[in-house]
């Protein structure tokens, strides 16, 4: 099974030791923790700068582990709170409301889903040198999988990078772009095409022949981690460098990107859900034609939709979470909950927008900036016409019934 701590990779069950009580305090103490602490530091001035954000979300993630308030699904001996996936829903949905919030938690892609991962594949010398730092905040990681064309995109059988065995380990070359996280990382996890298929390593980032080409501008704010591309030549890794089983690199992206897309739909809702929360109080307070914009029927329409959109999509995730925490597989659920929740939380963050007129698209208020964060996400973790077509195929060929 190779050198990694492999055994089953399903997904095992984390079972709460909190009380129903405990767990309501502690989700209280996190929205007051965002409420405020998190969202008064967030300065839509500086939002770009990603050394000024870096700077902020390091304070603030000092302030969260005096309270208590760490990775949510990191276990306590390695300083997190060990939440079920069912627990997760509500705590990472608060971080989620303020765009810091999950850097100050530690919880922030790509740093949670490469957690995730490493925690189940990670030999005991990649957890000490690598998973353990990471779980600290004391390193940093990026997932480097994506490629030009005509490399890997949306369809894993592109990949074109290649790792080859050398005498003492493993030489790289390959070409990479839009690797989140990767103008701050220590460490990457490059996937790579060996003899036996598509596998995972790890690199350091300063290994020679590592070499980020650029930082490529996108339209999202506080993002502190960048979008690199990235050259590697010759890039010569020892031969403890590869991550679990040679070969076995598109089920172990699989493994991964199941809990992150969760991860990304609980953070989203949280912050949709405050789009229209600043919606709603501004149409409480400004009149048009003579009456409050809140008692305008298209308006109370948009508003009522958003209300139904975000109790879907926590149901939807809710239902994902609790199959998690079963152990079940979720590749199917969590293709459809990824589909919906993305759609719905832009839709919902674009009548936030809407509602408010020309104040929403101005950098006066959030709105415009949620809308950016908000929109790469029918992109990231599988486009939402791929996962379409995927659902479809299960559908169609494996007797699902809808």
């Amino acid at each position: 099974m190779g050198q990694g701590r492999q055994g089953d990779l399903k997904m095992k069950h984390l079972a709460s030791t909190r009380s129903p009580e405990e767990y309501s305090a502690l989700i209280e103490n996190l929205r007051d923790f965002i409420d405020t602490e998190v969202i008064p530091r967030e300065s839509l001035s500086t939002a770009h700068d990603g050394a000024e954000v870096r700077r902020t979300s390091q304070a603030l993630n000092d302030l969260a582990t005096a309270r208590g308030l760490s990775g949510p699904r990191a276990r306590r001996e390695d300083g997190g709170l060990e939440l079920s996936w069912t627990e997760c829903c509500a705590y990472l949905e608060q971080a989620g409301r303020s765009f810091l919030g999950p850097l100050a938690l530690g919880c922030a892609p790509p740093t949670q889903p490469d957690v995730f991962a490493l925690e189940r594949l990670a030999t005991p010398a990649q957890r000490e040198r690598y998973l353990l730092p990471l779980l600290r905040g004391e390193r940093a990681s990026c997932f480097a999988m994506t490629e030009p064309s005509p490399g890997v995109g949306s369809d894993p059988r592109m990949l074109s990078a290649t790792a080859r065995r050398t005498a003492d380990g493993w030489q790289i070359d390959g070409h990479k772009w839009f690797i989140s996280g990767a103008m701050k990382a220590d460490f990457a996890i490059v996937v790579a095409r060996t003899e036996s298929g598509p596998s995972w390593f790890l690199v350091d980032m300063d290994t020679p022949g590592f070499q980020i080409v650029r930082d490529i501008p996108t339209m999202e704010p506080f993002d502190i981690g960048g979008h690199a591309e990235i050259l590697l030549q010759g890039c010569k890794v020892s031969a403890d460098a590869l991550i679990g089983e040679e070969g076995q690199g598109m089920a172990h992206s699989q493994l991964r990107l199941e809990g992150a897309r969760l991860f990304h739909c609980m953070r989203y809702i949280g912050l949709a859900s405050r789009a229209m929360s600043i919606a709603q109080d501004y149409a409480l307070r400004r009149e048009s034609q003579g009456v409050k914009l809140a008692e305008h029927q298209m308006v109370q329409a948009m508003v009522a939709d958003a209300h139904i959109q975000l109790y879907a999509s926590r149901q939807v995730v809710l239902d994902v979470a609790r199959r998690l925490d079963e152990g079940d597989s979720i590749r199917h659920h969590s293709s459809m909950a990824k589909v919906f929740v993305s759609e719905a939380v832009y839709q919902v963050a674009d009548s936030a927008v809407q509602i408010c007129g020309a104040l929403g698209i101005s950098e006066d208020i959030p709105l415009s900036m949620i809308l950016r964060m908000l929109r790469p996400f029918r992109i990231y973790d599988g486009a939402s016409e791929v996962h379409r077509a995927a659902i479809a195929r299960r559908a169609l060929h494996h007797g699902l019934t809808p």
